[in-house]
């Protein structure tokens, strides 16, 4: 049997519904109605209800098919900013938690996975606190830690939510360094320091040699061509917003600062 032409793809890779889906179009009602299917997926594997999610619209499509897409609705509302239709799929039962999948992933530079991610990523606020606090999602599945993300980007009031609903404060981006990340990402920052060491940041760390020479504590400060390119560690000069370059194996130097305090 022949198909409608409302589930025909366009040349853009789209059906009717998906396009109606994007505008808004209440006509895709009728489209449902009269057999248009909501588990038809574009070529680039979007579902309609991705589309609807992005712009902050609602209807049904199984969850077994979106499940077979690689991503969820929450992604496409978490990135879009829609915290309505994100508190209608937590309601819902969808999981906070469903990961994009590898190959999705893969177009992203920083491999994010989680609708966490986007949120926290967009800066967004609100869709931050309701993921974590409305529905226990977890802030330590992407390679990149979401609060990592955070950090980096200097958002305070995202790290505090995230430090609330029990982030690891000593989460690393173990793919790069074994240096202690977040204080990698907030060296000038004394402010995001200071965030991080008041919840429990674990400096000892930053003391702790991982080459294969035994470290001594009286050592000279290395010059800057000594220190290894390939390699954050302990070695590594850093300049602090109000101070002179220091060693960060000089733990006389963090507590003048009051950064230990």
């Amino acid at each position: 049997m022949k198909q409608p032409k409302w589930v025909d793809l366009n040349s853009a890779g789209k059906s009717v519904l998906m396009d109606a889906a994007v505008s808004g179009n209440p006509d895709y009602v009728d489209l449902i109605v009269h057999g248009a299917s909501p588990n038809l997926a574009s070529l680039t594997g979007h579902l309609p209800i991705h589309h609807a999610a992005y712009e902050a619209l609602k209807y049904f499509t199984s969850k077994t098919t979106l499940i077979e897409s690689g991503q969820s609705p929450v992604h496409s509302a978490a990135d879009g900013g829609h915290a309505q239709c994100l508190q209608l799929l937590i309601d819902r039962c969808f999981d906070v938690n469903a990961l994009l999948n590898q190959t999705i992933s893969d177009n992203y530079s920083d491999m994010r996975r989680s609708a966490l991610y986007f949120a926290i990523s967009n800066v967004d606020v609100t869709c931050t606190e309701m993921l974590l606090n409305n529905a226990g999602a977890k802030p330590d599945l992407d390679p990149l830690h979401c609060l990592l993300v955070a950090v980096r980007a200097g958002r305070y009031e995202i790290v505090r939510i995230l430090l609330a609903s029990q982030a690891d404060v000593n989460c690393y981006f173990t793919e790069v360094t074994v240096f202690p990340t977040a204080l990698q990402y907030c060296l000038r920052d004394e402010m995001m320091m200071r965030l991080l060491l008041n919840n429990g940041y674990d400096v000892d760390e930053c003391f702790h040699c991982h080459h294969d020479f035994h470290f001594n504590m009286s050592m000279n400060v290395c010059s800057m061509n000594e220190i290894p390119t390939h390699y954050n560690c302990h070695v590594l000069t850093i300049m602090l917003p109000t101070a002179p370059v220091v060693s960060l194996h000089c733990h006389s130097q963090l507590l003048s600062h009051g950064l230990m305090g």
